[in-house]
């Protein structure tokens, strides 16, 4: 077992993933000779060659169309195959895209879209949190028969270090995890901003008594409504996190499945921290726009002393 930070968990997948399966190909802007621009795709065209591991225009709809003949494209094409074909065609496709605000990158490659993607019927959506789950997650999404959007926040790159068995492992798609347990209020959170719930409820524990549920979401697109309200229905106060923007964001769709499944249990309005409905902004600005500790500690005594 490695201790690994996320970019060499997702290149052992990618590694592992296209050793067990000689159908699998990486097809991409710089990711066979330079190993990419994160180098998560490191060493692969020099152990699968070019056929496998291709160099790409800087064209991402080209991208997309490619894989699908082996679009919108990805929401008129992918994501309807198997419907289209009454399930004889699948598209096992894996669209990996780097995400996520306060590195100080181009406001393009800031952005957090994980609604666009979780909206469209046929695709999954999937956003690991660290080295050990995104390792398991991303060889969860190359096995899928069908599309899946796999994004990574950069900020998660090289943040920590995790020990990563030397086995594949893969991880169940569509089910969220409770990485810290306590009765008092639930903080629904993923992708980069799981570090901040969890520090958030580290501070109210440690100066406000109040222990907190902490579910790292992992996967948006199938929900896991299943976790979620049962959470909330133990703790009957609820702080979703997330970067998109707040308006027709995840934390609306999650909010309204806690009210459909933990309506009578729940104490205080439904509180959500994200991004504001602006433009990504540039390097001055970006960390006023993304979520931090202290506004979800703010909101979370809000909704605890309602």
């Amino acid at each position: 077992m490695a201790k690994l930070n996320m970019v060499k968990a997702l290149n052992l997948a990618l590694m592992q993933e296209m050793e067990r399966d000689p159908d699998v190909l990486v097809i991409g802007e710089d990711v066979g000779v330079d190993g990419g621009v994160f180098r998560v795709t490191e060493d692969l065209h020099r152990a699968y060659g070019s056929k496998r591991v291709i160099d790409s225009p800087l064209a991402e709809a080209g991208i997309i169309g490619a894989s699908i003949g082996m679009a919108h494209q990805i929401e008129n094409h992918a994501a309807r195959y198997r419907n289209r074909s009454q399930g004889r065609f699948h598209v096992p496709m894996v669209i990996r895209m780097p995400y996520g605000g306060g590195v100080r990158a181009l406001e393009h490659h800031s952005e957090s879209e994980e609604q666009f993607y979780a909206h469209i019927p046929g695709l999954k959506m999937v956003i690991p949190s660290g080295p050990r789950n995104a390792r398991a997650l991303l060889a969860a999404a190359i096995r899928d028969p069908d599309p899946v959007v796999f994004f990574e926040h950069k900020a998660l790159y090289h943040a920590h270090k995790e020990d990563v068995p030397d086995e594949a492992e893969t991880m169940e798609i569509g089910r969220a995890r409770v990485v810290r347990e306590g009765d008092d209020l639930t903080l629904v959170a993923w992708g980069g901003m799981l570090r901040v719930a969890r520090e958030a409820a580290e501070i109210l524990e440690q100066e406000d008594g109040v222990g907190s549920d902490v579910i790292d979401l992992l996967t948006v697109a199938p929900l896991d409504r299943e976790t979620i309200v049962r959470s909330v229905s133990k703790t009957g106060r609820v702080v979703i996190v997330h970067e998109a923007p707040r308006s027709f964001g995840p934390g609306a769709e999650i909010a309204a499945s806690i009210m459909d499944g933990a309506f009578l249990s729940l104490e205080a309005p439904i509180a959500r921290v994200t991004a504001h409905d602006v433009p990504f902004p540039g390097f001055a600005r970006e960390r006023a726009n993304v979520p931090d500790v202290a506004r979800v500690v703010a909101a979370a005594r809000d909704t605890l002393a309602y």
